[in-house]
């Protein structure tokens, strides 16, 4: 049987998602879990890799059992053998047809600042704190330029080992709500780093060291060296995947 997984996570105190030799990995400790409850060694692939300190309320992963157990069986005994800062929100059989990664359709991430001239305690680790007064109406105007399919290249890690920087931004909406800016992106699929890159652009146009057009600069001159810092990795969280009706999973909280 293949079964998919909706899993949530405060990234702070984890190296990203992949497991890696050393360092704690979301990935580990899911597998561990299922592991347990399986009775097997199991390995789960997800809809998207975050990075360190990145989090999740949508992230989705399938893996494949031949153990008996009903769905809610997969959730609590999962939950009860994982660390507090990693949940299964729902479980749900899927056919072999199912891949969590390619068969996505369309990925959603949310990117928040929160706009004070005192840093929250409470806050730490899950937001960018941005202590001068941000223009929304320019961040607007500047995300823009970045809609629709584009080379990316300025927009993507030196690292990033994608085989394409053409990605397609179907949605990307910039919106304030007392303290706190929220940047919404969605796209078929993402480069590493993408999404804090396109934070920090935003973010430099919205402190006025940059005009709302010099994004479209940086977009057409494909040079990473141009776009500038990435936004904070705290800020970012990866809030819902979707995948053809077919599958009828579950919808993101």
């Amino acid at each position: 049987m293949r079964i998919a997984l909706g899993i949530e996570y405060d990234g702070s105190d984890f190296f990203g998602w992949q497991r890696q030799p050393e360092g704690r990995t979301v990935q580990a400790c899911v597998e561990k879990a299922l592991s347990v409850v399986a009775d097997h060694p199991v390995e789960v692939v997800c809809a998207g890799r975050t990075d360190t300190g990145v989090h999740a309320t949508g992230q989705v992963v399938h893996f494949d059992s031949e153990a008996a157990r009903a769905m809610d069986g997969w959730r609590r005994g999962t939950n009860a053998h994982l660390p507090e800062d990693v949940r299964v929100q729902w479980a749900h059989p899927v056919d072999a047809s199912f891949h969590a990664r390619f068969g996505a359709t369309e990925r959603h991430y949310r990117y928040i600042i929160h706009n004070h001239r005192v840093n929250s305690p409470l806050l730490r680790n899950r937001v960018c704190p941005i202590y001068a007064q941000l223009d929304v109406v320019s961040m607007q105007t500047a995300a823009s330029y970045l809609r629709g399919e584009h080379d990316f290249t300025s927009f993507r890690a030196v690292a990033c080992q994608a085989h394409s920087p053409v990605r397609t931004i179907s949605h990307l909406e910039v919106s304030a709500s007392g303290d706190f800016i929220y940047l919404d992106v969605m796209a078929n699929a993402f480069l590493h780093h993408m999404v804090r890159c396109i934070a920090g652009v935003l973010i430099a146009v919205g402190r006025g060291q940059q005009s709302p057009g010099w994004v479209a600069e940086v977009l057409e001159a494909k040079d990473r060296r141009l776009s500038g810092m990435n936004g904070p990795p705290g800020g970012l969280y990866l809030v819902a995947v979707r995948y053809p009706r077919q599958f009828c999973l579950p919808a993101s909280s």
